[in-house]
């Protein structure tokens, strides 16, 4: 456990990084609903224990449900009661866990309980706005305790009679500052509705999360959400009769592709390669186009068998043989967890690099946008932001202390430029906990593994 800062051991060779990394956390946290709505016991494998899924965690305990975590054994048992919430009242902390704050919201709105919930101070700046109104219109009651259409709040879900009749419903929705406003309503929707079909308003068009959200209903008992037009969606109920709720399942966790590219960055940049453990060709992850950025970098990518891996393939990446980047120009819009991580390899390309489509990372863990010219800045690394992106023009770093605004990704991406870069020092490296515990600890052990293969 590092408790203020993480210097970062510069090594400017190339790295040969053979890695596993936790599960997904987009992945956990969306099975963790899924299994509480699911009528009988699940057992989720692989789980990410993390800040953001263990506040998941205890949100559920505290809204009585039954849940057996084994962390050795990385699953958790979830005893589902299809689509009943055990306690009518309660209160509830979501930390500043993004998709518990979303998905627990939508989840509580749509019952027939009242609820109190707070969360972090970083939580309360963040976007509700949208998905709030979108379940006021369906006919849930909030009341504000401090800003409106923020955190903390007092929520009546729209179900004042557990015995009334579901119904069908209609409903607007932006998603351009972020997509899980559309995952949470999906996600809840057929426990209380007989269908729901949202109309999307903005300009953001964020699938792969959606798609994700979409899939994983299927894989737990649902029909699946029919795309009505450009912007129209509709889930309806899978069920006839009363039956309203998932299905329980075993159900296994993916490894987390974002964190994977942070090491396939790392192998990237330092003229290196890089294989992550069980990496999967039909992942559900978006972050998985960040590999072929990498490829337009100049990178390879091969799935290859190994004696470690027996019949598995594992995903390797190769850095380019001249051993230079290049820059490119291209949206992140659908995998924009991944724009900090080029920012932090973008230096050492030989073109501009050029960011484009995250106009919604700006209300995210920090103003990521803002994070990336003012760091990269203190690194004398020239760069310009605009409205919706950012280009980095290639440069050589100078060691400096990043600031990491107590957010995850700041942290992960930033030690990434120090490897090659000598006296970078990573401020609140533990902030690291909210989805990656390991992730110094790991980085630590692979630079001092390519020093003693120096010296």
């Amino acid at each position: 456990m590092y408790e203020k800062t993480f210097s970062v051991c510069a090594v400017k060779a190339p790295l040969y990084i053979n890695v596993e990394v936790p599960g997904s956390k987009s992945i956990t946290n969306r099975a963790l609903l899924l299994a509480a709505m699911a009528d009988g016991t699940s057992k989720l494998e692989g789980v990410l224990f993390s800040e953001d899924s263990e506040v998941f965690l205890h949100a559920l305990s505290d809204l009585g449900f039954f849940v057996d975590v084994d962390k050795a054994g990385k699953s958790i048992k979830i005893v589902g009661l299809g689509g009943v919430i055990p306690k009518k009242n309660a209160d509830i902390f979501v930390g500043s866990a993004g998709t518990a704050a979303r998905f627990l919201t939508a989840f509580l709105a749509m019952s027939d309980g009242e609820y109190h919930l707070d969360s972090s101070d970083q939580m309360k700046k963040r976007p509700m706005r949208e998905l709030l109104l979108a379940l006021e219109d369906l006919g849930a009651e909030f009341m504000f305790q401090e800003e409106p259409y923020h955190f903390p709040f007092t929520v009546r879900g729209m179900r004042k009679n557990p015995e009334e009749e579901t119904k069908c419903a209609e409903v607007s929705l932006n998603i351009d500052r972020s997509s899980q406003f559309l995952s949470a309503l999906l996600l809840s929707a057929p426990l209380y509705l007989k269908s729901l079909r949202i109309h999307l308003t903005g300009e953001r068009n964020a699938r792969s999360y959606v798609e994700m959200t979409e899939q994983m209903m299927v894989e737990f008992g649902h029909a699946g959400v029919k795309k009505m037009g450009e912007n129209d969606y509709e889930v309806k109920d899978l069920f006839v009769g009363e039956k309203k709720a998932y299905a329980a399942r075993k159900y296994e966790i993916e490894p987390d592709v974002s964190a994977a590219c942070y090491f396939y960055a790392m192998a990237a940049v330092t003229g290196g390669s890089a294989v992550v453990s069980r990496m999967k060709r039909d992942s559900l992850q978006g972050d998985m186009k960040f590999l072929q950025i990498l490829e337009k970098m100049g990178c390879k990518l091969v799935w290859e068998k190994s004696a470690e891996a027996g019949e598995k393939e594992n995903l390797v990446l190769y850095a380019p043989e001249e051993k230079r980047l290049h820059g490119f120009d291209e949206s992140f819009s659908d995998f924009s967890d991944q724009a900090l991580t080029a920012a932090a390899i973008a230096p050492f390309a030989d073109a501009p690099v050029t960011i484009r489509g995250i106009a919604h990372i700006r209300g995210q863990e920090s103003d990521r946008i803002a994070v990336m010219e003012t760091e990269l800045g203190r690194m004398k690394v020239r760069c310009a932001s605009f409205a919706d992106g950012i280009t980095i023009y290639p440069g050589e770093p100078v060691g400096t202390e990043i600031q990491t605004y107590h957010d995850h990704r700041v942290a992960m991406s930033f030690a990434i430029t120090g490897l090659m870069t000598e006296g970078v020092v990573i401020e609140e490296p533990d902030c690291c906990q909210k989805t990656f515990p390991e992730y110094f600890e790991i980085l630590d052990e692979i630079c001092r593994n390519a020093k003693e293969k120096m010296d």
